[in-house]
């Protein structure tokens, strides 16, 4: 059946008429969008490329990709309410700005302040605002038991941008020097951003995709299944899965940002950028493969075989050093992938348990809420990265550290249920 003929069931109280069906565009639009957004993964091989006479420490390196993670989170808070309330295509249009504009400004500049303000602040907010407004007009077109794998196809762009930006990062470094690379990239980046915003649509008020049962008129003692923000704030769930977010997505988001250094520093191997395009390819799967197998066998245990899985990548990439079979290019390249791919899984995994927990409703903003967890995990163990490698020269504390967060995160599993709240009240269930 075309796009075009596809129709909605509408809210009982209007008459019935033809929609037609955006779901795939605008799926496609915010998978187009994260491609660009996903700069923020390059980010090792752009602090690779600092040069020497710059005087930048591994800590100083951290610093604007550490500040554009925190900051990329706390903004899915109000972007998240801000396109569920105005429109997802305003709110994306405002992130492609930011992003052109905080990198034109980083070019100008060879102090770490200038790359923290520039990449750091106004890219990492522009990134906020652009995410925020690509998953929830695209899973609210389609029905629940597809939610893993929509979600898990528009944040796969974010994961595989570096398979075309890291190699392209590295040789417009290479040709133009980084200050014209980053302007480059920010133009560039401005350009497709509100382009693909442009194609953002939500359903109507009402609308009830394909497959999907209509929904019943609400009485008191109905079980909840949209949660406000401030209600989903008193749950447990809420901060249970906020600490296993910050868990898995830290781990990752920390090798990300130090993959190209530990390639050189503890293997001696001269392409960080292949294992940074590799570890994206990973990254971007991994979300649709996650997406996908949890609408099969359960969000919970698709996190379960991801946490451990990452956990022990981790503690084998730890041990890859010069003159073992470990710091080869081949088995180092599967283990960036295979670390890619579970961390990529957080990004498909997490949106999609706060939909099944919390509802649709309010997805833009509870979704947003639960991401600030991505930005403290990432902000904390990539400054533990950087730091423990300018005291020690070696990244063991922090690869040990990430491993054992981990494994509490498994463990926490066990103890996740969904919220049983009930309506103290009847309420239309189409409000």
């Amino acid at each position: 059946m075309s796009e075009e003929n596809l129709t909605s069931q509408n809210v009982a109280d209007a008459p019935k008429v033809e929609i037609v069906n955006h779901g795939w565009k605008v799926t496609f639009s915010g998978m187009g969008i994260n491609l660009a957004l996903g700069v923020l993964y390059t980010w090792s091989v752009i602090s690779k490329g600092v040069p020497a006479e710059w005087n930048w420490s591994e800590t100083d390196k951290s610093l604007p990709y550490m500040f554009a993670c925190l900051v990329f989170a706390l903004i899915m808070v109000p972007a998240g309410r801000m396109q569920d309330k105005i429109s997802p295509r305003f709110v994306a249009t405002l992130g492609g700005i930011l992003v052109g504009v905080g990198m034109v400004i980083a070019s100008f500049t060879t102090a770490p302040v200038g790359y923290l303000i520039g990449f750091g602040v106004l890219a990492g907010a522009g990134i906020g605002f652009g995410y925020a407004s690509a998953t929830p007009p695209a899973v609210k077109w389609f029905p629940s038991a597809k939610t893993g794998m929509i979600a898990g196809i528009v944040v796969s762009g974010f994961g595989l941008a570096s398979v075309y930006a890291a190699p392209l990062a590295k040789s417009l470094t290479a040709a133009y020097g980084l200050q014209t690379m980053i302007m480059l990239l920010g133009i560039a980046f401005l350009i497709v951003v509100c382009g693909l915003a442009q194609w953002l649509k939500a359903p109507p008020k009402g609308y009830i995709p394909a497959g999907q049962a209509a929904p019943k008129q609400i009485k008191a003692g109905d079980k909840k299944e949209d949660f406000l923000p401030r209600e989903m704030l008193k749950t447990p769930q809420f901060y249970m899965i906020w600490f296993m977010y910050a868990c898995g997505a830290g781990a990752g988001l920390m090798i990300i940002s130090k993959l190209a250094a530990i390639a050189k520093n503890q293997a001696s191997l001269e392409l960080g950028f292949l294992l940074v395009a590799v570890l994206a390819l990973g990254n971007g799967s991994g979300r649709i493969i996650a997406g996908m197998l949890s609408d099969k066998i359960g969000r919970k245990t698709t996190m379960l075989i991801c946490f451990i899985l990452q956990a022990i990548l981790i503690i084998l990439l730890s041990q890859a050093k010069i003159g073992n079979s470990l710091a080869t290019v081949p088995v180092m390249a599967l283990v960036s992938a295979l670390i890619g791919a579970n961390y990529g899984a957080n990004l498909a995994l997490f949106p999609s348990i706060t939909k099944d927990y919390f509802g649709l409703k309010n997805f833009g903003t509870n979704y947003g809420l639960v991401f600030t967890s991505w930005g403290v995990g990432g902000f904390m163990l990539a400054f533990l990265a950087g730091k423990m490698y300018d005291i020690h020269k070696t990244f063991a504390i922090a690869y040990y550290s990430a491993a054992v967060l981990l494994i509490l995160a498994a463990i926490m599993v066990f103890f996740l249920k969904a919220p049983h709240h009930i309506h103290s009240e009847p309420e239309n269930a189409n409000s």
